[in-house]
């Protein structure tokens, strides 16, 4: 997995709300550069996990939406000896 970064503009929208966070939770002013310094520990050291997270929540949609390909091409699926065949092999 490549680190993940952020780009300045979300850097530092990023950095904004955990001083708004800071400021109305706790009340406590927090300075760009710890403000910084929390950022980056927290992508370093949780980003993994919330990553992961997103992947895993992506693949679910996609085998949904395979599955659904999937009842699609048999509901078109034309009729065969063949295919009458294996039907009546799955009944034994």
């Amino acid at each position: 997995m490549s680190k993940i970064e952020f780009s300045p503009v979300e850097k530092e929208v990023l950095i904004t709300q955990i001083q708004a966070y800071f400021n109305a939770e706790l009340n406590q002013d927090i300075e760009q550069f710890d403000t910084e310094f929390l950022l980056d520990f927290f992508t370093d050291k949780v980003g993994a996990y919330f990553y992961n997270k997103g992947l895993a929540d992506a693949q679910a949609v996609l085998e949904e939406k395979v599955d659904n390909i999937k009842e699609a091409i048999y509901e078109i699926e034309q009729p065969t000896e063949f295919s009458r065949y294996l039907q009546s092999e799955k009944r034994k």
